[in-house]
């Protein structure tokens, strides 16, 4: 995310004093909940869908992450690349390439 979006999203919470509600706990299960409520979206189609209201619930979603990043001290890059380089070693191309078995059927 942009720097000032992560600024907007600190301001918001900082300026309702809602960081003392925000321990690691309650900002892990508020993204389970938002990420539910954009799994909703999609609950009886696949193909059929409101965009407005997916993209409310990602970035509820978003904004829940970046508070639980702030609250645990984390940087989003550094996190993210390093699952990626997880990823890339669990799941290289020559194995996994046009395929979704989990990493211990390839």
């Amino acid at each position: 995310m942009k720097k000032e979006t992560i600024d907007r999203i600190r301001k918001f919470t900082e300026d309702r004093d809602w960081d003392q509600f925000h321990s690691p706990a309650n900002l892990a299960k508020s993204i389970v909940i938002e990420a539910a409520e954009l799994l909703e979206c999609f609950q009886w189609s696949d193909e059929e869908y409101d965009l407005k209201h997916i993209k409310e619930e990602l970035a509820d979603v978003m904004v829940y992450s970046q508070n639980l990043l702030d609250k645990l001290g984390l940087d989003a890059d550094e996190i993210v690349n390093m699952k990626m380089t997880m990823n890339e070693e669990k799941y290289p191309v020559e194995k996994a390439k046009g395929k979704s078995d989990k990493y211990d059927q390839l």
